[in-house]
């Protein structure tokens, strides 16, 4: 990981704009968790690979990363990340949408660098994923026909695929057998599926000092996220009025967002949510057992559990 911060610092460097290591330095130094890079890093040492490559695959990951946070908070019109303000807030828009495309450029240098025509196509695939992810969350995120089945879609798309591609080309750069490398993406899928659901329920019932967001955001940005999606598909007449009213039409008043947690409570639909969270995570542990007998392996595991421990 050393080796990795110290590549990203090298690459988001700029002769010509100082602002695009200003703006990046700001994010990528706010303390994030790293948890896709090191996910790269670990499962290449997994499989035996004793190259260098994976180090520019990490950091390709992660600048990857930064450039969607990026473009997300100007889309979420966000104010706060990591507990520090967003850096649409400290510049303004076009710094970040502008920064974020320098990232998604610098990420493309670095993967052709490993010359790896399959690496290429996983990480460019992920980042069309990631996109169309994020597009269909917008137009599906206030409207109350969007089923589970259209949520996981989403996160699919726009966390879960970084994860796999992250763990997958791992694999790939290793030269590792199939079985291994589908092993790899398997596990990053259920991860980052797990990760996403946890998010999305930490937002109802989580610590705002510990996640850095407010509890309610995302009731007050109007995103049907799994426990509401549960709550309105159990919903009476009256219910879906409500629903309707705060989160289709976006006609919240004081009181509402206790009101949402009522009936979150009335269905239990936390306490459902969490248990796909911990289904995901055991998902993610199950498709280790294809792996090597490896240290790496039981961190893995561990990182799984990790994951899904902050509902606790």
């Amino acid at each position: 990981m050393d080796a990795v911060n110290t590549l990203i610092q090298t690459r988001m460097a700029s002769k010509h704009a100082p602002r695009i290591p200003e703006v990046t330095a700001h994010l990528v130094e706010a303390g994030g968790k790293r948890l896709r890079p090191m996910l790269t890093l670990a499962a290449a040492q997994l499989c035996g690979y004793e190259g260098a490559h994976h180090i520019k695959l990490a950091a390709t990951v992660e600048f990857i990363h930064t450039a969607t946070l990026l473009h997300d908070d100007v889309v979420d019109e966000s104010g706060q990340r990591r507990g520090r303000p967003t850096a649409n807030l400290l510049w303004d828009n076009k710094s970040s949408v502008l920064v974020g495309d320098y990232l998604f450029s610098r990420s493309f240098q670095l993967m052709v660098e490993t010359g790896s025509l399959q690496v290429l196509d996983i990480l460019a695939n992920a980042s069309a994923t990631i996109a169309e992810g994020e597009v269909l969350q917008m137009t599906a995120a206030s409207n109350l026909s969007t089923d589970e089945a259209i949520y996981l879609q989403v996160v699919r798309g726009k966390t879960a695929a970084l994860f796999s591609a992250a763990t997958e080309v791992g694999g790939v750069i290793a030269e590792a057998p199939a079985d291994q490398i589908k092993a790899l993406y398997d596990y990053g899928d259920a991860l980052g599926i797990a990760f996403q659901i946890a998010d999305d329920l930490l937002d109802y019932q989580g610590d705002s000092n510990a996640t850095g967001k407010n509890v309610g955001d995302d009731f007050r940005e109007r995103k049907l996220t799994l426990p509401v999606i549960k709550a309105v598909a159990q919903a009476t007449e009256e219910e879906r009025q409500f629903w309707q009213r705060t989160i289709e039409k976006g006609k919240q008043a004081e009181g509402d967002l206790e009101q949402a947690l009522a009936l979150m409570a009335k269905y239990d639909t936390l306490e459902a949510t969490r248990q796909d969270a911990l289904r995901w995570a055991e998902a993610a542990t199950q498709a280790l057992t294809v792996l090597p007998d490896h240290p790496i392996r039981k961190m893995l595991h561990d990182l799984a559990d990790y994951v899904v421990s902050r509902l606790n």
